[in-house]
């Protein structure tokens, strides 16, 4: 399971989508796909429109938050149409019923769908306010089993601190589901992380700015941070 935010497909815009960088996405997620690898996708919106900046503007947050499920379909579309370029099958399925656009998350559908080789792509999140998409991401790992959870970032990993403005924030390459929710590390929301700890799925930060990162990351390399159980789980 990828867990891609929209801020990802916006590249060096302020807003919206970048071609370019959706054909490199899924150029990356392609090669994995080759690999014989079984592959899902949880898309956010942020790109668009985010529920929270849209309440902090005037718009009911419960509407707000409408309106981001909504804008993550059109960021699923837009990569499952980049894969099916590439000639890689796909399914979009949505929280939110829309027939004429996709499917409707059916659970038992979906993991039929990754047995053919299908890439999934999840979108509008949970189908409910209040929920990130990385909620959703852990929710529908844990509905379709996944052995991991790779969350996209624009940095390598976990820091100590924020790389992009501390020039001594050090990498950590392992965490634990607790560490990450007692020292409040923005990685993922807590929400997220006590699911995927609940169900024992680990949790791989990685840069999606890297070529061929998924790839290496699936083949074993030691890339990124890893957070999962401790040694005595």
């Amino acid at each position: 399971m990828l867990k891609l935010s929209g801020e990802a497909l916006m590249g060096s815009q302020p807003f919206g989508i970048d071609p370019k960088v959706v054909k490199t996405i899924a150029d990356e997620l392609a090669d994995v796909v080759a690999l014989g690898i079984q592959v899902a996708v949880v898309v956010g919106g942020g790109n668009i429109i985010r529920g929270v900046s849209a309440h902090e503007q005037g718009i009911d947050r419960i509407t707000g938050d409408s309106m981001g499920m909504l804008a993550t379909v059109i960021n699923a579309l837009a990569l499952s149409s980049a894969l099916e370029q590439l000639e890689v099958p796909t399914r979009v399925q949505t929280a939110i019923e829309m027939h004429q656009v996709a499917e409707p998350f059916i659970r038992r559908r979906a993991i039929r769908h990754l047995e053919k080789n299908r890439v999934v792509v999840f979108a509008a999140g949970t189908g409910n306010p209040f929920f990130t998409t990385d909620s959703a991401a852990a929710l529908r790992a844990n509905e379709i089993q996944a052995e991991v959870l790779m969350k996209a970032t624009k940095v390598d990993g976990v820091y100590t601190a924020d790389p992009m403005t501390d020039p001594e924030a050090r990498l950590m390459p392992r965490l634990t589901y607790q560490e990450v929710l007692q020292r409040g590390l923005r990685v993922m929301d807590a929400a997220a992380i006590s699911l995927c700890m609940e169900s024992q799925i680990p949790i791989q930060i990685v840069n999606i700015r890297k070529t061929g990162i998924l790839r290496r990351v699936v083949l074993g390399e030691d890339m990124g941070s890893l957070i999962g159980p401790g040694e005595d789980a």
